[in-house]
Parts: C-alpha cells; structure tokens; sequence
C-alpha cells in the first residue's frame, strides 16, 4: 500500500478557489484539499449530477460546506462565457484559479462544440478563455492562478500549421501539443502581469504519473474499454510502487498555488524518481515552455481562435 502523502497547507480561509476538473480523479483531491485548509470552493463541471456527488464526497470527508457546484464545458466557448459572465456579476474576486481539467488521447480525431480538436479546445482554449474573461476578478484578488500541464509538455511541439490536426491526427502528439500550448500560456500570463502590474502569480504543476478516469473506458471520448496503460498504473499505485495516487498527485498543484514559497512562471511537480510521483518540488523548466516568441505566439493564436481578447483591467 502507499505512504499517505501530505504538505502543509496555508490557511484558507475566507479565500475563494476555483478548481476546474474537480469532479473526479486529482482534481476532486485538489479540491478537498483546498476545502480542508478552509477555501470557499467553486466546482465548475460538465457533469453536474456527477459534480454534485464530488462535492457531498468532500464535504463528508473534510468537514468543509462552502461549496459550490457550477456548470461548465471547456470545450464549448458559449459555456465558457456563461459561467465568466455569471461570477463577474456576482462580483466576488477570485483568490486562487486551479486550471486541472483536461482530456487526454480520444482514438480518433474529435470535435469541440465550435469545431475544435477536442484536446486543444478543453485541455487550452477552453482555460485560455476562462482566466481572460475572469481577469478582473483575478486582478482585484491579486489571483495566484495554476495551470495543470504534464509531463508530456516535455515532448512533442505545439502544431501550429494545423491546430486543429485535419491532417494526420495522432492522439498522444495532439495531447502533448495541447498541453505545450497551454504552458506557454501560463508562462505569458505571468509576464503579462509583471508587465501590466496586475499581482497575478502564474505557475505551472504536473501531477506525475497516477490513476484517473484520463485513460479509462469513456465511450463518449470513442474508448470503449479501459487501456492497457491505465490498467498497469493502476495496478503499481496499488503497490506504492512508481506512480502516485490522485491523493499525491494533487499535491504539486495545491503547493503551487498555495505556498508562499512557490514563484510565478515556475513549475513544480513530484520529487520522486523520474518525477513520476512524490512530495511536490520546484523542477526544471521543461525546454518546450522557455520560448517567449512561443509564449506570445500562442497567446495571439489563442486570441484569434476564441475571439477572446485580454485587455488589461480597468484598475
């Protein structure tokens, strides 16, 4: 069995976070792991029943009843827009933003709502879209916002002659292009709020290497059973051996966005060997995510491509 892993978490109290993904898997630990430490927690989820249990889940689990299920599908702009719209006019500013949500490997090449590949559009845009219409409340707050990437970010390139790979799709390229891209992201957000002055602290976490629903049977997704990979990442976690559990793995993303010590255009994830799982730790920068020319030529491709531009706060 595994060592339960744990970091000391800053208290949390009257924050509010924003936890995307938190309906199952690392991020429902995510977000347990903020409750407990005492933030009011917002579940956005495109499964709301599902939402819902995740959340009675936490509350029986950690003693924590500010928490809020909200609708939200990454990969639909006009969802994307509705949940920004509907907390900027509660008004409330947003402490921490935990961008964890993602999708990963459909078989086939699949479409988002608005005609996206499926990875790019949840796994990057969807977020991008996101924090750019929540800016104001993330400024107002002086926001420490965490962007999710992977170990997969280390690999591969972002396909800019064909984001939306009409030509010769390839499931584990267009996820490591997806989250490249989102990398970036992070990394320009980070330079645009030292620019601009708006106190955002934007930092990057992996989770290693652990058992979640990313690789297990989806029918919608085209994957009618579970793969061979999740099956044997299953089996060693299990065992302690190698690769995390959700309950480790949230725990790089929980210390970037919490600790103190933590540095915006940073990335942190498992110490363990080859990084697979274990106490989180600041880690190199993967190569594919020091590029500033890649960093603005993502932001201005992810402008174009939701027609969502970032202006800079009015304050």
């Amino acid at each position: 069995m595994p060592t339960p892993l744990d970091i000391s978490v800053p208290d949390l109290t009257g924050k509010l976070a924003l936890v995307t993904g938190a309906s199952d898997g690392v991020g429902l630990e995510i977000a347990a792991r903020l409750a407990r430490a005492g933030a009011d927690v917002l579940m956005p989820v495109r499964n709301p029943q599902k939402g819902e249990a995740a959340a009675t889940q936490i509350r029986q689990q950690t003693g924590a009843h500010s928490i809020r299920v909200l609708p939200l599908d990454l990969a639909s702009l006009d969802s994307v827009g509705a949940l920004a719209a509907r907390l900027n006019d509660e008004g409330r500013p947003i402490d921490l933003l935990i961008a964890n949500a993602g999708v990963m490997n459909p078989p086939t090449r699949q479409l988002s709502a608005d005609g996206f590949e499926l990875q790019l559009a949840t796994n990057h845009l969807g977020h991008f879209a996101l924090v750019a219409q929540l800016l104001p409340l993330l400024v107002e707050a002086k926001a420490y916002i965490t962007s999710q990437v992977s170990i997969a970010a280390d690999q591969g390139a972002v396909n800019w002659d064909d984001p939306n790979w009409e030509h010769g799709y390839d499931p584990m390229t267009a996820y490591s292009s997806s989250k490249i891209a989102f990398g970036l992201f992070a990394m320009q957000l980070q330079r645009k709020s030292d620019a601009a002055g708006w106190g955002i602290r934007s930092t990057l976490s992996h989770p290693g290497i652990t058992p979640t629903n990313l690789l297990a049977a989806q029918p919608g997704m085209g994957r009618s059973a579970d793969t061979t990979a999740v099956k044997f990442i299953r089996a060693m976690s299990r065992r302690g051996i190698l690769f995390g559990t959700p309950a480790s793995a949230a725990l790089s993303a929980v210390y970037a966005a919490t600790s103190p010590d933590a540095r915006g255009g940073h990335l942190y994830g498992p110490r363990g060997f080859r990084r697979l799982s274990g106490l989180p730790a600041e880690q190199p920068m993967y190569s594919r995510l020091r590029g500033e020319a890649d960093a603005r030529r993502v932001w201005e491709l992810s402008e174009q491509l939701t027609g969502v531009r970032v202006a800079t706060p009015g304050r």
